[in-house]
C-alpha cells in the first residue's frame, strides 16, 4: 500500500521542500505538506497552479513521473487572444519547439471556469481579449505548455493542472491537500533464467 497526496499547489510555491536560495527564499512544499516521508512525483513549474501528487512510494513516484509511461495531464490555459481554429489545428497535430517536435495534444476551447482568484492576480489589457483552453499532453518537456501556445502565438497567462492520469483536483483551493490510499502491486520477482546443459558426446 502507497499514501498519495493530492495537493493544489499555489502560484509562486516551488514543488520541493527547499529553496536553494540563501536569499529572499520563496515558498516550498513545506509550508503546506507537514507529512513526512512523503516526495513529489514530477513537478509543477513556480509560476503554475494546480495538482501536484506527493507519495511516500518510490515505485509509484516513477510509474507517475517516468516520461516512458505518457501518464496524460490536463490543464486549464488561459491565454492572451482569441483561439483560432487553425492553431487547435496546430496543437492537436504537434508543434515544433526548439527541443523537438511535441506529441499531439487534446486541446478544447473552453468557458472561463469558476475558480479562484490568483494572487497576484493576472496582468490584463483591456485592449486584447483572453480565452481559456482545456489541454491535454502526455508528455514532459520543460515548460511545454507556455511554450506551445507561444509557439501557434497565443501566450499563456495563466496555467492550472487539473488532472494527471486517473487523479484529478476536484474541488481542493490552493494549499489544500488530500490523502488517499493506493494499492500498489509488489514487483514479481525475477525468475532466473534456466542454464542449458551441455551433453558431451561420446
Amino acid at each position: 500500500m502507497a499514501t498519495l497526496i493530492l495537493l493544489n499547489k499555489p502560484f509562486h510555491v516551488l514543488s520541493q521542500f527547499t529553496d536553494e536560495r540563501s536569499t529572499n527564499p520563496r515558498s516550498t512544499l513545506a509550508d503546506w505538506i507537514t507529512r513526512p516521508g512523503v516526495y513529489p512525483a514530477g513537478r509543477l513549474d513556480y509560476d503554475s497552479e494546480g495538482l501536484l501528487l506527493l507519495t511516500d512510494h518510490g515505485g509509484l513516484q516513477h510509474r507517475i513521473a517516468s516520461p516512458a509511461n505518457k501518464m496524460p495531464k490536463t490543464y486549464w490555459v488561459q491565454v492572451e487572444g482569441e483561439v483560432s481554429d487553425e492553431a487547435l489545428r496546430q496543437l492537436r497535430q504537434g508543434v515544433q519547439l526548439k527541443d523537438g517536435l511535441t506529441r499531439p495534444a487534446k486541446a478544447i476551447p473552453i468557458p472561463a471556469p469558476e475558480i479562484w482568484p490568483r494572487n497576484p492576480p493576472v496582468r490584463f489589457r483591456q485592449s486584447v481579449p483572453t480565452s481559456w483552453l482545456a489541454l491535454t499532453i502526455s508528455e514532459g518537456k520543460n515548460r511545454q505548455v507556455r511554450r506551445m501556445t507561444a509557439a501557434v502565438g497565443y501566450p499563456t497567462l495563466r496555467l492550472i493542472r487539473t488532472q494527471i492520469g486517473e487523479w484529478s483536483l476536484g474541488n481542493l483551493q490552493p494549499g489544500e491537500s488530500r490523502a488517499v490510499t493506493i494499492n500498489v502491486p509488489d514487483t514479481p520477482a525475477r525468475t532466473p533464467p534456466k542454464t542449458r546443459r551441455r551433453h558431451r558426446r561420446t
